[in-house]
């Protein structure tokens, strides 16, 4: 009795490994980002997107470094056309002959303001209600 429970124990574990390797893995990047880039920094044929600031390295003692579409672009060099002409942690920006490109780190996320209530009118020192 013992043996068929352990084969259909054995059985259901190896149906729900299966399933939980085929589920998504949170820490991919989205799928559009995974779309392969032509040499110009183009999107290849056939896909959307075209250039996608992927990385920015900002070195102490060096150019700062961004990668765009898989390749590494410094300061000052080209993408495509374009040349890279400022850099920062969150954004590169390409100017060209169609005109200034701005690229995001996150460019499917929506900023928006965070408005918080004046919780010190008075200017008195002290603990604000509600924060720890």
């Amino acid at each position: 009795m013992a043996r068929p429970m352990r084969m259909i124990a054995l059985a259901f574990l190896a149906l729900t490994a299966s399933a939980f390797a085929q589920s998504a893995d949170p820490t991919r990047p989205p799928a559009n980002w995974l779309t392969p880039v032509g040499p110009a920094g183009q999107a290849a044929e056939g896909t959307a997107g075209g250039l996608r600031l992927q990385s920015v390295l900002m070195p102490q003692g060096g150019k700062p470094v961004a990668i765009n579409g898989g390749k590494t672009v410094v300061l000052g060099g080209k993408v495509g056309e374009a040349r890279l002409v400022r850099l920062n942690e969150y954004e590169a920006v390409l100017q060209g002959a169609d005109g200034v490109t701005r690229l995001y780190m996150t460019p499917d996320v929506e900023k928006q303001m965070i408005v918080t209530p004046n919780a010190r009118k008075t200017g008195k020192a002290g603990q604000v209600k509600g924060l720890p």
